[in-house]
């Protein structure tokens, strides 16, 4: 989607004047506090056109209007091919003061600790950080059976003899030689393989040679996975959940509850984590708005996450987690500039 200039400007007008006051912006608004030097009514129009091309919504009649989860994401993609240079004084400014407080922590976990602690206060958005990972623990076999008509066990080995016990909910009960071609089917294509190791073609091909039983696969798969981040031994740190209570957005019954449990008690946050590190271009931001996040709980908010390196290959997550009028630009300005901190304090100390 390509916007002209004006409709551009006015695009970002909106959307800046929205992640600051958190409420409908008008067109009165952005001709009074912008340089367009346009009429309102002339915004209006334009308005009207970024509404039809589902970049902005009115959220209710007569209401100024607000950015949809597609105008947050064509503003990020913008955003993504810029030069931040006008921020890189501030970052600086902070890197110095954070490169210091890191150097002076003898213990992994205490840094990653304070880096959450430090990108949520300096944000006011909730933050999270993971142990890095080297992802070499491989899976040794699994074993499914039926518990009774209704539920199936599958007995998942990983790495250092690691035992997981998966209890899944079924429809239907499966036969003998059911059972016997799923324990075939998951052994052949994933005996001895690393989380690196499964793709999405591999994923894909396996479901389709389950045919009717795919929806099962599905829940082996998300077991594995915790099976072998057990055996590594994930770790993951959050700080500033309460943060989220100061955005009225995100305050609602069994909203506030699900976000801050999430955040809290961080295993849904797995997915999320896996999600960023298998990543193409892992070394880059990951933004994800709205609906695009993999953590259910987490649909009404936008997290930007990135990843750090140790030198002898382990990768780790840093993630900061928002309202969707988070400060993009901010947000990903300290994330680049935080990872490169993280990179070089590791090597310091592993010297």
């Amino acid at each position: 989607m390509n916007l002209d200039e004006r409709k551009m400007k006015i695009l970002k007008a909106i959307i800046s004047t929205y992640l600051e006051t958190g409420e409908p912006v008008g067109s009165r608004t952005i001709a009074k506090d912008s340089d367009l030097h346009l009429s309102s009514a002339t915004i209006r129009n334009e308005m009207a056109d970024l509404e039809e091309m589902g970049l902005i919504l009115q959220p209710h009649t007569s209401a100024g209007r607000i950015p949809s989860d597609e105008g947050y994401r064509y503003y990020v993609d913008q955003l993504m091919e810029e030069h931040d240079s006008e921020l890189q004084a501030i970052e600086d400014s902070y890197r110095e003061e954070r490169q210091e407080l890191y150097a002076k922590m003898d213990r992994m976990e205490e840094v990653l600790k304070n880096v959450a602690d430090v990108l949520a206060a300096n944000t006011n958005y909730a933050t999270l950080i993971t142990t890095p990972q080297i992802k070499q623990s491989k899976l040794k076999f699994i074993q499914l059976s039926m518990v009774n008509s209704r539920k199936l066990l599958a007995v998942i080995v990983v790495g250092n003899d690691t035992v997981k016990n998966l209890l899944m909910n079924i429809d239907e009960p499966l036969s003998n030689d059911e059972i016997l071609k799923l324990n075939i089917l998951l052994n052949s294509f994933l005996q001895g393989l690393t989380l690196n190791d499964i793709n999405l073609e591999l994923v894909h091909t396996m479901k389709v040679q389950a045919g009717m039983h795919a929806g099962i696969l599905e829940g082996i798969f998300n077991g594995i996975v915790e099976a072998i981040h057990e055996a590594d031994d994930l770790e993951i740190y959050t700080s500033g959940a309460t943060n989220m209570l100061k955005y009225p957005e995100l305050i609602s019954p069994g909203q506030t509850t699900a976000l801050l449990d999430t955040l809290v008690e961080k295993k849904a946050l797995v997915k999320l984590v896996d999600d960023t590190v298998n990543q193409e271009e892992k070394h880059g931001i990951q933004v994800y708005i709205g609906n695009e996040t993999p953590v259910q709980s987490l649909k009404d908010c936008s997290i930007v996450t990135a990843t750090y390196e140790l030198e002898e290959g382990g990768t780790g997550t840093v993630g900061i987690v928002g309202p969707k009028r988070m400060d993009y630009r901010k947000v990903v300005k300290t994330l680049r500039n935080l990872t490169d901190d993280l990179n070089e304090i590791f090597r310091n100390k592993e010297e």
